[in-house]
């Protein structure tokens, strides 16, 4: 069986039951394969990423295989922070990323219902996978709570931002950051990174926990709090308000071409080179 999120946004959660921790978050359009049901849940795998959990069924619109296959091919996306999604008696609210089922420039269309949508709207391989596109989708955050599980402006968590900003550049990442840092290829030196790059942090014992975007001039953006912006070393991220080193830098992947008309983004500079020696002896206390 098959499905679409028909609410603004619906909790996947790691059980059958609005008691269970939040794993992810479907945003409306998104589609589904139901592989279960108990009571009023159904256990579900996101089309997008592969990503398992319980949603609530009310919140699913049942789609027949053929329509199905059809919205997970076209992928219209909602490019707002938020905008209202206008059905004959209602508005639907749509957060940055939201799927427009059927969009034809003007109007969507989920199972049996019409909608109108007036706003801004990026279609998933339409847009150059570059890096200028991610950083711009990825500063549209700036400030979004941080929340486990999250992938709106709403809240979202570390990885839902890399994925939600990668999304609309047509590119499929995985849920969690343990996840994405087996895609895309590796930058073996931080002079060598570009913008867009994936920046992957590890917890101390050799877990990949933290992932972020990285920016031009040694910064990156990440979930942390809220969506922030750091500068970032070989070292890891170094927040400047608590003057200290807040994650270990692991390695940095690519999924984009090489950006031959950009500098690469660690360009060394006075700024760099003071924070690199700032409190080095107490690095990630």
């Amino acid at each position: 069986m098959y499905a679409a999120c028909q609410v603004s946004i619906a909790p996947m959660r790691a059980q059958a039951s609005d008691k269970s921790e939040m794993v992810s978050q479907l945003l409306f359009g998104e589609t589904v394969e139901v592989f279960d049901q108990k009571e009023n849940w159904s256990f579900v795998t996101g089309n997008w990423d592969g990503y398992s959990g319980w949603v609530d069924a009310k919140q699913l619109k049942r789609l027949t295989p053929s329509e199905y296959e059809t919205y997970s091919q076209h992928q219209s996306m909602n490019l707002s922070l938020v905008e209202g999604l206008m059905a004959a008696d209602h508005f639907i609210p749509l957060t940055l990323g939201a799927v427009l089922p059927h969009f034809d420039g003007l109007r969507c269309q989920l199972g049996d219902q019409a909608f109108q949508f007036s706003g801004p709207v990026v279609t998933a391989g339409q847009v150059p996978a570059e890096s200028s596109w991610i950083v711009k989708i990825a500063r549209r955050y700036l400030h979004a709570p941080y929340l486990w599980g999250g992938r709106s402006p709403f809240g979202i968590d570390c990885s839902g931002l890399t994925q939600m900003v990668y999304k609309m550049a047509g590119i499929k990442l995985l849920r969690d950051a343990s996840q994405q840092v087996t895609q895309g290829r590796p930058v073996d030196f931080m002079e060598l990174c570009q913008p867009g790059d994936l920046a992957f942090f590890d917890n101390g014992r050799g877990d990949i926990g933290h992932v972020g975007i990285i920016l031009p001039d040694c910064h990156v953006i990440h979930a942390s709090g809220k969506v922030r912006i750091d500068k970032l070393d070989h070292f890891g991220i170094f927040n400047k308000e608590q003057k200290r080193y807040t994650h270990q830098l692991r390695i940095v992947k690519r999924l984009i071409e090489d950006d031959t008309n950009n500098l690469p983004a660690n360009t060394t500079s006075e700024s760099v080179v003071e924070d690199e020696m700032l409190n080095q002896t107490a690095l990630f206390d």
